[in-house]
């Protein structure tokens, strides 16, 4: 049972680094800082300086500039999902008269995630141009808390529509600003906030019927199995009967590939669904996640190294304009999938 033992404690791990990232996400100090910063100090002076710079020259690479390392990780870790699903689940599933119907579910899902995945990598998410400003300018009204007029970019050299965010990724101004997604390579803004909601939803549902699916298979193999009934001989000589512990231990020594890829199925799928869930309530409240954090008084510290909450937000936020562009759940949503375009002058 070592190996179980063990399995257990790296996803305590996992679970745990999460519920951190969640609590302390926006704050300077945090305990991965600390952490991160004392571990750096004691062990820098055994590091040759050239992998220090290689290093952060790697990682400043990775996180704060466009590139599709990201991409191709998703699809490999969703080729080696299918792969293993084809490989061996399909075969076992089809020998238990799984419909081909059902199994086929995984498959289409493959290819409506694909569909948006591709628009969120390719479509606009809403940059703020020269050409455009002016009548992205009268979209929204400035709640004059967290937008206020005649605030211009210093990198773009325009005026600030209200709820836009410069990108230091994109080095662009994006109308609505969401967030940007190292998994799209790409901002999540006004024009393609809607294929990134069902892109999560789509994976979500992926991740779902794929798990539902290798776990009916685990199941009718050990009933099939017989182990339920069955029984062992302990270290003491006595006859014991098969537990669950036994049967998970069974089912890691004869489908371990299986098993691994059923534990990363579910961990996706509720990772997803929460962020997806909370993504939903935004839209139906009309905010966005820069707006969430912002309002809270969270900022980002790459973005802003020597500010404060203080210095951005109000120090008490105003609960009265936390929602302030909200205009009722459906005319949210109609927001999301119908985005407001921007306002354009009549040729005289």
């Amino acid at each position: 049972m070592d190996f179980l033992t063990l399995f257990a404690i790296y996803v305590v791990v996992v679970l745990t680094c999460i519920v951190l990232v969640c609590k302390y996400s926006g704050q300077q100090q945090t305990p991965f800082s600390i952490v991160f910063n004392y571990v750096g100090k004691v062990i820098s002076p055994l590091i040759p300086k050239w992998l220090q710079k290689l290093s952060q020259r790697s990682l400043h690479r990775l996180f704060h500039q466009r590139n599709n390392m990201f991409i191709y990780l998703h699809v490999l870790l969703e080729a080696a999902v299918y792969a293993e699903f084809t490989y061996e689940v399909f075969g076992f599933c089809r020998e238990m008269d799984t419909t081909l119907t059902s199994l086929s579910v995984p498959y289409i899902l493959l290819a409506v995630k694909t569909f948006f995945f591709y628009l969120c990598i390719k479509r606009d998410p809403g940059t703020v141009t020269k050409k455009k400003v002016g009548g992205q300018l009268h979209i929204y009204p400035y709640d004059r808390r967290l937008f206020h007029p005649g605030v211009s970019c210093p990198t773009c050299q325009l005026l600030k529509p209200a709820r836009s965010k410069h990108c230091r990724v994109c080095n662009r101004c994006v109308q609505r600003f969401d967030h940007h997604c190292v998994w799209v390579n790409n901002c999540i803004g006004a024009q393609n906030t809607r294929y990134f909601l069902l892109y999560l939803f789509s994976v979500c549902a992926m991740a779902g019927d794929i798990a539902v699916l290798t776990g009916d298979m685990l199941l009718h193999a050990v009933l099939r199995s017989g182990l339920l009934s069955a029984s062992y001989i302990d270290d003491q000589g006595q006859q014991q009967p098969a537990g669950p512990l036994f049967v998970v231990q069974h089912l890691f020594l004869t489908f371990p590939r299986i098993v691994f890829m059923l534990g990363f199925l579910v961990f996706i799928f509720f990772l997803l669904a929460g962020y997806a869930l909370f993504h939903s309530y935004l839209a139906l409240v009309n905010q966005t996640s820069n707006e969430w954090y912002k309002s809270r008084g969270y900022v980002c510290q790459h973005c802003h190294p020597t500010a404060t909450a203080d210095q951005l937000c109000n120090p008490s936020p105003d609960h009265s304009k936390r929602y302030y562009y909200s205009r009722g759940p459906l005319r949210n949503l109609g927001e999301i999938f119908f985005p407001l375009q921007p306002v354009r002058k009549k040729d005289n």
